[in-house]
């Protein structure tokens, strides 16, 4: 088997945690695909995986060398692709994550616009609440909100959002309208945390960890109790958009906010991005900027 083909199988086993199982999907013996594994950590001089009869796993060096099979098959493809003319016309399969609220909400429809107008392109989404990184687990585009550490990643900036403190406008009534963040301590919070365990609030010019009497890891969660009055949450502002728009959320302590959060459309650096992210970066682009643009200020 050739050093690629070595590779490949690699990926497979790595990825499947089961020497058989990886066969399979390659249509190789399992035989073929041990001795595959065996030249390569052969070759290198260290240990890729540790073997026992139930499990598999990747040692220390088998994760590093993991990351650079899958970028240099990446890169391989890529050129490949730009020989046969696929920078040309976009085709083929395109992975794509974002959180979820905002993927349901924002990117889902932009996708589906743009299969109509790609009728040769697959997408594969991940809509999940984590930071993924797109070149280990194998992803084309990532929508990120938030502000990006330098990286080996580029970024198209397609709008921003801010987070915001809101309330129902009878709760406020009944409780009073808190005018400083220190006044959120005598009322009753609903705070969204992934931890499910109290998290600091950050303003302009303070940060405060309120009493919450509910904590969800769901921001739909908070919202909805909000919205049914029983107290204030904290969320990104495309999240409640519509319901500031029909005055059943009201926004408040605008003027201690932090500054907004950039939205961003990431994806792995490369010479010459295949013809599908480029395609799709350039149209999502665009409806994502008209879509925040008219979210209420």
């Amino acid at each position: 088997m050739d050093r690629l083909a070595s590779m490949r199988a690699f990926i497979a086993v790595a990825e499947s945690q089961n020497f058989a199982t990886a066969a399979r999907q390659l249509g190789l013996s399992a035989p073929a695909v041990t001795r595959a594994i065996a030249g390569l950590e052969e070759r290198i001089g260290t240990r890729l995986l540790h073997r026992t009869t139930r499990v598999v796993r990747l040692t220390e060096a088998g994760a590093s060398f993991l990351a650079d099979c899958k970028r240099i098959l990446a890169e391989l493809d890529e050129a490949e692709a730009s020989a046969a003319g696929s920078h040309g016309a976009p085709r083929g399969l395109l992975s794509l994550t974002a959180s979820v609220m905002f993927g349901r909400i924002h990117v889902a429809p932009v996708v589906l616009k743009f299969l109509d107008a790609y009728p040769e392109v697959g997408v594969r989404t991940l809509y999940v609440d984590r930071v993924v990184d797109i070149i280990d687990e194998g992803f084309d585009v990532a929508v990120r909100i938030a502000h990006l550490p330098d990286s080996s990643l580029n970024a198209v900036r397609v709008g921003s959002v801010r987070r915001v403190v809101c309330a129902a406008p009878d709760y406020l009534a009944r409780a009073g309208t808190p005018r400083t963040p220190d006044e959120l301590g005598g009322h009753s919070v609903m705070q969204f945390s992934n931890t499910l365990a109290p998290q600091p609030w950050a303003f302009r010019d303070t940060a405060i960890t309120p009493r919450s009497r509910m904590i969800v890891n769901s921001a739909d969660v908070g919202i909805a109790a909000a919205l049914a009055g029983k107290g204030i949450t904290r969320v990104l502002s495309y999240m409640i958009a519509p319901h500031i728009l029909n005055g059943k959320l009201k926004i408040i302590l605008e003027d201690h906010e932090q500054p907004p959060i950039p939205v961003q459309l990431v994806h792995r650096e490369g010479r010459r991005p295949n013809a599908r992210v480029r395609g799709f970066i350039d149209f999502a682009a665009s409806h994502l900027q008209a879509a925040l643009s008219s979210l209420p200020a």
